[in-house]
């Protein structure tokens, strides 16, 4: 019977950084037992060579299990567990929760925008209590860490979110994200962009975030704009993260719109002075789209558009504005109008920008990917090993061991995850096997449901997740499930 793997003579990066060595890996009863050389002469006492599935790694590099530092899976790990799309890339962990919409502790039927993105018949969860439950329950392949939306909180405790929150609406939401956070939440994230937190003020989120504050937890958001005013978003952001005294995370960092191509020379000089007076963090996913609900003030008849998603007109999925605008014989504007509720993907950023924000040393990765949609970004499939064959092997942007850091050790360091995103002996066997040389990413806009290549293996917990195998995601398999609720390891107040 086996009780252990051993992945040998493989190039070992550890996930901090450091310069990776050719050695071995022993996994047992779910974490990292050793790492050095010929570790097949020195197994653990009582560990028999029998029991032990050697795997020859000779020409491949095995890395701590990716992170997804910024996803919208929250619904998904419960209703397609397998999680192919993120398994495929070497992801072992997803951080849920982001933008200011998370699942929970809210349960409505039919979710109004921006909650949709995670699907109309998901709101069933009042606490991390009952999604924990479920989460055992449907067993998915990824360990998932939940940060709790302020949109969400809106929606639970208010009636009216055209206005700031009343003192008792406002004492609600910090009552139902303290339950949250006594229960394990890792921290809590905002989408001050949408327009059901827009009216939210500063103050209100400071407060929030003053609660996340005693329990250790991090700040996540989504800026109030990413556009003409980005500057001064940032500064929101940063003195709400100072005064509540919570790490900051800027999320999928973008200047969007062509009016603000080049601002990132602006923005990111400002990120860094941030993190000078406080912990701050950003993440970005490697391409020039975003992708969000279907929004009239995102359309501007400049940047090209392409629908993910329609519920009144689903048979324009795929397809662009533009094109459909041709055909109707009326305007961008309209077409979004006529097409809502509904998704796309907006070509909004320039890769100039995006290779800047890439590249910075307070940058990690995270797809943003929307699995619900009909017609995904590529993000979904592809980010990490995007990454990888883009911005690491081919314009050499950085090392393969920096780029691995910024997919592991970093993500965990700023999200708290304990013992992941290295390895390092008695740390979780969440591990990825892959082909330096071949890793790259398949998704495109067009067919953006396709297997990334050079992902061999990947660990959960200890537990063979994925072989890459057949190149058709329609019959790609998931081997074993075993990932688990990671509940935020600080001592509570």
């Amino acid at each position: 019977m086996t009780r252990a793997t051993l992945l040998e003579s493989g190039l070992v990066i550890d996930g901090t950084g450091a310069e990776g060595w050719i050695g071995d890996v022993l996994l047992m009863d779910g974490r990292i037992a050793a790492l050095g050389k010929n570790l097949s002469d020195q197994l653990p006492e009582g560990l028999k060579p029998e029991e032990v599935a050697r795997i020859d790694c000779t020409g491949l590099a095995i890395a701590p299990g990716f992170i997804d530092v910024h996803t919208h899976d929250d619904a998904i790990v419960l209703k397609q567990p397998d999680m192919l799309p993120k398994v495929s890339q070497g992801i072992t962990t997803v951080i849920t929760g982001n933008c200011g919409i998370s699942l929970l502790p809210f349960i409505v039927d039919n979710p109004e925008p921006p909650l949709n993105l995670l699907g109309a018949d998901s709101f069933r969860f009042d606490s991390v209590q009952s999604y924990e439950r479920a989460i055992i329950q449907a067993q998915p392949a990824v360990n998932v860490a939940v940060l709790i939306g302020h949109t969400t909180l809106r929606f639970a405790c208010m009636g009216d979110l055209t206005r700031a929150a009343s003192a008792s609406e406002l004492d609600a939401m910090c009552a139902l994200l303290t339950q949250c956070m006594e229960s394990g939440a890792t921290g809590m994230s905002s989408g001050l962009f949408y327009e059901p937190a827009f009216a939210a003020p500063a103050q209100e989120v400071v407060r929030l975030a003053q609660v996340v504050s005693r329990f250790g937890g991090v700040y996540s958001t989504h800026l109030r704009d990413e556009m003409a005013t980005i500057v001064e978003a940032l500064h929101e952001a940063g003195d709400t993260a100072f005064s509540a005294g919570v790490p900051l995370i800027v999320s999928h960092h973008k200047c969007a719109g062509p009016a603000n191509w080049g601002r990132t020379q602006q923005t990111l000089p400002l990120i860094e002075s941030l993190a000078r007076r406080q912990p701050v963090a950003m993440d970005v996913y490697p391409y020039v789209a975003g992708s969000t609900v279907l929004r009239e003030d995102l359309v501007d008849g400049v940047i090209d558009v392409l629908v993910s998603w329609s519920t009144p007109h689903p048979e324009m999925t795929g397809r662009t504005l533009a094109s459909i605008a041709a055909e109707w014989g009326v305007d961008q504007k309209a077409v979004c109008r006529r097409l809502q509720p509904g998704g796309a993907c907006y070509f909004q950023m320039h890769e100039d920008d995006v290779r800047r924000v890439v590249a910075h040393p307070l940058t990690m990765i995270g797809s943003d990917g929307l699995p619900h949609d009909q017609h995904p970004h590529p993000r979904l499939w592809g980010a990490f090993p995007r990454v990888l064959a883009r911005y690491w092997r081919e314009e050499k942007l950085f090392s393969l061991e920096t780029a691995i850091y910024k997919m592991t050790g970093l993500s965990a360091r700023n999200f708290r995850l304990h013992q992941r995103g290295q390895l390092q002996p008695g740390w979780h066997a969440d591990v990825v096997v892959l082909d330096p040389a071949r890793v790259r990413d398949v998704a495109t806009y067009e067919n953006p449901i396709a297997l990334s290549e050079g992902i061999e293996k990947v660990f959960v917990n200890g537990e063979l997740a994925y072989v890459a195998g057949s190149a058709d995601a329609a019959n790609a398999k998931v081997q074993a499930r075993a990932g688990r609720l990671l509940k935020r390891h600080v001592t509570q107040p």
